[in-house]
Parts: structure tokens; C-alpha cells; sequence
């Protein structure tokens, strides 16, 4: 029973509690909570089994918009009708994108004669270069579903290659590939809101071709300034040279082809990757670097000043710089996000409105998923906003916290104020630093599954020397680069760039392990509630986020690790081993493939395979078809010599059958066909067949059996076995990357032969030519 006091005390809170949401939605929250719903639909739409109607979506969302006008004097039911309207629009709105690009997608692996015009040229290390292209035609085969647009890389490019060239070649398109894992990032996905159905390389060429035929406005414009970036690129790599000519080039105009593996590993390693994206903190620093200079510039003039909106007019111009900026650097979707939330700051500055604030961010936020809902499930977007939410929060609290109006001021020494800004501009550095990782943390570890654990300390080290040394240099080069005035800039750009590469690279090696575990999905949720309620909030509803962080932390682990990993092409097995290690089935497997799983279940070190008698072994299918960098030796073949290899640490290849014991006790075995595989079918629980032909050859026996074709049709696969002791050993869980009826993205997945079950094409040079028939 309660007390007196207890029920005063309950009044008490609920009553504080209604008149905190009244305030709230006084103070517009209301507002700020429709990009969230939008954000909602667009995720509900992706996260659908099946591709569904866009006639159903809208006329829901117009029934319920309707509703909640007509629902305005029950406020609680219009906000909830109004939520779902939202939410059904963000629907609407990632449908209407799917069905309005409709990109046409390659189904199988094949080599043709292409010819198309180059749209974009990205140089990358050794002379290659990479080349985005519009197809125009194919011959030998002709292809009857060709895609609109490929990506393919090519050994050299040709004398006079620029944006807007005709080119041809003979070239290799393969279709683009799923996730890594059930559960990464989908290339397949991106491919198609990209625009690029098919990626590859030349086999030969490509030459330029003479062209008469007239280029289409978009295009020549688009050519032009592609052009222009080279032209600009190769000014800076001229200049500064070395790694520091490629971070540069990066910087001003978006290209970081050339920027060695080992740097970007360095930069990810420590936190400092997104210097080179240009992101919102680019947009930031020229927008900063324009206003602050006109700001400086107009003080000379005290009498024009007093008279005119300075404030206005350095607005303005930084708004045309960042748009201008935004055009050089390849308008990629997360600048072109970026310059969103700016020009609404700015536009804001022009009405003499509050550019920082949580409605502007909100607007952009708005018109960012109504035009592009994709980037909403991807990590740019996700980390951007997050970011920005937290920081805009952050200063809003922090301004409208009690101050003593009544101190009278302090007369100090130019000494100690210079100390005092000197002390608040480190004091700023670390809380912004620190509030951007922690709200960013959550969805890192989600996507990449690493976590920068020195992230702070190197933001903190090299920030000065981004924003005093690199960007306001790069800013004035850029002005000054059509006079020929820019070399004293483009130099000193340089030594801040080489100062930042030396302390990412001193951080990196002195960085702990940056890999974590898979995290569920419901703590990324939980987290996501209690970022948007802490940022949005003014009143005391901010400590509402404190169990949802709470729980979102305690979740974080909920995650199973996968206990056997595949490939989608059926070529890779992974399976994690007890000494922290993971163990796979070739010498030479995929870097890029490895380094992810990895990082999914925690190992540093690859084992490779190894023979019956303890020698390297080959694996049960030539692995020639592609040149992945082979294992280094004190990881791929730490067990060779052994007169008995166990079992137990490695795959152990004998006569075309790996196999290896998980932790578990389950034996999991490799094999290039059903006739090697059936062997196996007594001891392994789980059995990989490289070949799209074979049939089970365990039908009678709780063995699982997953095939090139199970793997054509629904991607890479992540199994699960049961805990070491219970009594199904063999029952596996199954995890698969994609599933059927297929989404517009993975559609053509149903075309490649191993999806229908063929073998692999070979082309017969011996068949006689075909005589045509006498009319």
C-alpha cells in the first residue's frame, strides 16, 4: 500500500513529467522528429522481404496524412496519425528512388568488346587507372542486357585519355558482389543506387576512338569538370609530391586513388580516416576559412563596414565557395550531404537566423532522405548526423547553462588572454573530439567492426594541425591556383600533411588491436533513441536517454560470432580455431574478404592449409584465377613441418578434401566436388562444394551440405554450431547474405550459371566454323 508521501511524490512526477513535454513541444520538438519518422520508413522499406508496390505506400501515407489534418484538436492522436504519415512517405520516397533508377545489372561474368565514353578517371598507384564509363555498344558477345554504366580498371591509359573520350577495349564485366558476410556491407546495394551495373577490367586496352557524334550538355559539362579535377590533381601531385601530393589532391579535389593501402590502414587505424572525405569538417573549414577572411578583410574598410551586412555578405560568399568546392571535388553523396547542412547554416545567417541549431539540422536532415533515402542505411549518413546531433546538443546545453551575469569583469594581461583562448580553444578540441567518437562509436563498430581506441589523442594532436596548416592553405590555393600564386600554399599544405601521416603512423603503431566483435542490432537501436532524445531535448526529458544508452551498452554483446564463415563464390571458408586465430582453406585467400571476417570474430592471424604429411598444401580447387596476395609465412604455414598437423588449428588437404575440427568437436570439410565430398559425409557436420552442378551426396545423413549454386543464389553464409557438449552436433544454423523473392539490387543474382546450376563456360576453339547454306 502507499503511502501519502509516495503519492505526492507520483504527482509530483508526473505532473514535472507532462509539463517537460509541454515545453518540449512548445519549443518545437514536434519538428525535429519528422526526419526520425522519415529515417524510420526508409528503413522499414530496405529492411522488407519483398519489394512491394509504390501505389499501396503512397495512398497509405495520403490516408493518414489526411487523418492527421483532420485529427488536429486531439493532439495526441494527430502526432501519432502524423508519425505514420511521415514514416509511410520515407517509404514512398525509397521506393520511388528504387523504380526511378532501375539500374540494369550484370548477371553473370563475362569478356566483351566494349565500347563506351569515360566519365570519370580515378589514377591509381603503378600507372593504373580506373575508369567509370557509359556503354554504347558490345560485340563478341553482343550483350542483349548490357548495363547503362561500368567501372573497370586498366593497366595504362592511353595518350590524351581525358573525361568525355570514346574509348574501347576487351574487357572482363562481372557482376556486383554481395555482402562479405550475412549481415556487411552489400556492394550489390551501393552498385545500384550508384548507377554501376557491372565492374571489371581490361584484358585489352582500352584505345580511344575517333568520335564525330556530339556530346549531350549534362555530359559535357560533367566531362569538363571531371578534366578540370585531373588538371587540378596533377598540379598538387607536381607540386608537393610523395604521399603528401596524393592526400593533398584528396583534399581539394576529391581523388584518393593513389594514396597507398598502408596510409589509409594508418589513418582508419587511428581514427583519422575522414580527413580525407571530404565531409561536413571539409565543408566546414573552407565555409570557416572564406568567412573568416572576409570578416577580416571588410575590418580594414571601418566605414564600408558599419554601413553594409558584412556578416551577410561573407555568408554568401562562403555559401558560392563550398557550392564551387562541392563541384571540383566530384559531388560524392556524403559532400553533397554535407554541403546541404551547410547551406542551410548559411541561408540562415542571410535571415538573420541562428545558423547552429537543431531545426537546421533537422531541414537538411529532411531534404537529404526525401532525395536520396539510400544513404539513410549507410554508415556516412548514420555517422554524419550522429555527430552533428550530438555536437548541436552539446553547444545548445552548454549555452543555456546558469551563468553569474552579476561577476564584474576581470581586467587581464594580454598574456594571460592569449593563454585563456589558448586554454578554450584545447578545452573546444577535446569536447568536440570526444562528444563526435562517442556518438559515433556505436555505428562504427555496427558497420566496420573496429573501434579506434587511440581515435581521441590522434584527432587531438592532429586537428591543429588540419585546420591551422592543411585546409585554410588548401583554401587560398585554390583562389590563387588560376594566377599561377598558389606554390608557397600548395608547399606549406604539404608539411602539415607530412606532420599529420608521421603521428597517424606513430599512433597506428602503438594502436591496440582495433578490431571488435559483431554487435546486435538492438543495442545500435537503443543507442540511436538515446542520442536523438539527449540532442533534442531541453528539459529534464534529457535524462529519459539514460536507460536507453544503459540497455543499448548492456546489449552490445548480444551478438553470436559466427562459428564457420563462406564466400559467396563458394572459393573461401573460414572457421575461427581456439587459439584466437582464423583458419581458412586457401593459401592465398582474398585480403579484403579476410581482413573483414576477421574483425567479425576477433583474430589477428591467418592459418593457411597444410597437408597430410604437414607440408603447404594446395586447396581442392586451383585458386590461379585470381591474384590475392599469398599468406605471410609466419601466419599461412605455421604448422608446416610438423610431422602430424593437428586437426584442430588448420585445414588439413588430402586429395582434393580439407577438413578441420571447430572447437566444437564438429568437423567441417572443403571439397572441389559431390565425389571428393562424399567421403566426408560420416564424420563432418558441415561440407563446402565448390561446384554449382553437384547434388547432395549425404542425402541420407544429418550432414549439411551448402553448394557453389546455394551460394550463387543467396550469397555469402555465416553458420552457427551448437555449444560444445549438447546432443545435435550436427544441427547447424544457417545465416544467409540474401534472400528470395530477390529485391531490385540482387535481382540479377538468378542469371549467373552457377544460380542455375551449370558449369562454368568454356569456350570450344576447336569446333569448325559454321558453313552458311547456298541460297
Amino acid at each position: 500500500m502507499q503511502t501519502p508521501m509516495a503519492v505526492v511524490h507520483g504527482r509530483f512526477t508526473v505532473r514535472t513529467l507532462a509539463a517537460a513535454i509541454e515545453t518540449e513541444l512548445d519549443r518545437g520538438v514536434a519538428f525535429l522528429l519528422v526526419p526520425v519518422f522519415l529515417a524510420v520508413g526508409v528503413l522499414a522499406y530496405f529492411s522488407l522481404a519483398e519489394e512491394p508496390a509504390l501505389l499501396p505506400i503512397a495512398s497509405a501515407a495520403l490516408v493518414m496524412a489526411v487523418l492527421a489534418l483532420a485529427a488536429r484538436t486531439r493532439r495526441w492522436l494527430h502526432y501519432g496519425l502524423a508519425a505514420l504519415a511521415f514514416c509511410l512517405l520515407g517509404m514512398a520516397a525509397a521506393k520511388l528512388e528504387t523504380a526511378r533508377l532501375g539500374t540494369k545489372m550484370l548477371g553473370a561474368e563475362i569478356s566483351t568488346q566494349l565500347q563506351g565514353r569515360v566519365v570519370e578517371i580515378d589514377r591509381l598507384d603503378k600507372g593504373r587507372v580506373r575508369l567509370t564509363i557509359d556503354v554504347i555498344a558490345t560485340a563478341r558477345p553482343t550483350l542483349r542486357y548490357a548495363p547503362d554504366r561500368v567501372r573497370l580498371t586498366a593497366r595504362r591509359a592511353p595518350a590524351g585519355l581525358a573525361a568525355g573520350s570514346l574509348v574501347s577495349g576487351y574487357a572482363r564485366l562481372m557482376p556486383p558482389s554481395g555482402p562479405i558476410r550475412p549481415g556487411s556491407y552489400d556492394f550489390s546495394f551501393e552498385s545500384y543506387f550508384d548507377g554501376i551495373g557491372a565492374s571489371g577490367f581490361f584484358m585489352k586496352g582500352p584505345e580511344l576512338v575517333a568520335d564525330a557524334q556530339p556530346v549531350a550538355l549534362a555530359l559535357g559539362i560533367e566531362a569538363w569538370l571531371g578534366n578540370l579535377r585531373d588538371r587540378i590533381a596533377l598540379r598538387i601531385r607536381d607540386r608537393i609530391g610523395g604521399v603528401e601530393g596524393e592526400i593533398a589532391a584528396a583534399l581539394m579535389v576529391g581523388v584518393r586513388g593513389g594514396i597507398p593501402e598502408e596510409v589509409n590502414e594508418a589513418l582508419r587505424r587511428t581514427g583519422l580516416y575522414h580527413i580525407i572525405s571530404i565531409s561536413g569538417l571539409h565543408m566546414a573549414m573552407v565555409a570557416g576559412t572564406v568567412m573568416l577572411g572576409l570578416r577580416f578583410g571588410f575590418a580594414a574598410f571601418p566605414a564600408f563596414a558599419s554601413r553594409h551586412p558584412v556578416k551577410k555578405y561573407a555568408a554568401l560568399a562562403a555559401l558560392v565557395s563550398t557550392g564551387g568546392y562541392l563541384s571540383i571535388s566530384g559531388a560524392e553523396v556524403a559532400a553533397q550531404r554535407s554541403f546541404i547542412m551547410l547551406a542551410v547554416m548559411l541561408t540562415a545567417v542571410l535571415f538573420d537566423r541562428a545558423a547552429l541549431t537543431m531545426r537546421n539540422l533537422a531541414i537538411s536532415a529532411i531534404i537529404v532522405i526525401l532525395a536520396s533515402p539510400h544513404e539513410v542505411v549507410g554508415p556516412s549518413f548514420q555517422m554524419s548526423f550522429a555527430a552533428t546531433a550530438a555536437l548541436v546538443g552539446a553547444y545548445g546545453w552548454w549555452s543555456d547553462r546558469p551563468t553569474d551575469q552579476a561577476q564584474p569583469a576581470i581586467q587581464r594581461s594580454l598574456a594571460a588572454k592569449t593563454w585563456r583562448r589558448l586554454w578554450a580553444l584545447a578545452v573546444g578540441l577535446l569536447a568536440t573530439s570526444l562528444i563526435a567518437g562517442l556518438a559515433t562509436s556505436v555505428f562504427g563498430a555496427w558497420h566496420f567492426q573496429r573501434i579506434s581506441p587511440l581515435s581521441l589523442f590522434a584527432n587531438l594532436a592532429v586537428m591543429p594541425i588540419v585546420s591551422v596548416l592543411v585546409m585554410p592553405f588548401a583554401v587560398a590555393a585554390g583562389v590563387l591556383m588560376p594566377l599561377g600564386l598558389d606554390g608557397l600554399f600548395l608547399d606549406t599544405m604539404g608539411r602539415g600533411l607530412g606532420a599529420m601521416i608521421a603521428l597517424a603512423q606513430w599512433f597506428s603503431e602503438r594502436s591496440p588491436v582495433d578490431a571488435v566483435r559483431l554487435i546486435s542490432a538492438r543495442s545500435v537501436i537503443l543507442v540511436t533513441v538515446a542520442l536523438c532524445v539527449a540532442s533534442m531535448a531541453t528539459t529534464r526529458l534529457r535524462l529519459a536517454a539514460l536507460p536507453f544508452a544503459a540497455s543499448g551498452l548492456l546489449l552490445l554483446g548480444e551478438a553470436r560470432t559466427p562459428d564457420i564463415l563462406i564466400s559467396e563464390d563458394g572459393r573461401l571458408v573460414g572457421v575461427p580455431t581456439a587459439d584466437g586465430r582464423l583458419a581458412v582453406n586457401r593459401a592465398r585467400p582474398s585480403d579484403f574478404i579476410t581482413d573483414s571476417w576477421k574483425r567479425a570474430v576477433v583474430a589477428e592471424d591467418l592459418v593457411g592449409p597444410v597437408g597430410a604429411g604437414g607440408k603447404a598444401a594446395p586447396t581442392a580447387k586451383a585458386s590461379a584465377a585470381r591474384p590475392d596476395a599469398a599468406l605471410p609465412p609466419e601466419s599461412a604455414m605455421s604448422l608446416q613441418g610438423e610431422e602430424k598437423p593437428d586437426r584442430r588449428r588448420a585445414f588439413i588437404c588430402d586429395g582434393g578434401l580439407c577438413t578441420i575440427e571447430h572447437p566444437s568437436g564438429a568437423v567441417i570439410a572443403y571439397a572441389g566436388n559431390a565425389a571428393t565430398a562424399k567421403p566426408a559425409c560420416v564424420v563432418a557436420s558441415l561440407i563446402v562444394i565448390d561446384d554449382a552442378t553437384a547434388r547432395d551426396p549425404c542425402a541420407n545423413s544429418a550432414t549439411t551440405v551448402v553448394t557453389k549454386r546455394d551460394l550463387a543464389r543467396f550469397g555469402s553464409v555465416a553458420a552457427f554450431l551448437p555449444e560444445k557438449g549438447e546432443a545435435a552436433v550436427r544441427q547447424i544454423e544457417i545465416q544467409r547474405a540474401i534472400a528470395e523473392p530477390y529485391r531490385p539490387w540482387h535481382a540479377q543474382r538468378a542469371f549467373s550459371r552457377e544460380a542455375r546450376g551449370l558449369p562454368p563456360f568454356r569456350r570450344d576453339r576447336a569446333k569448325p566454323p559454321v558453313e552458311k547454306a547456298a541460297p
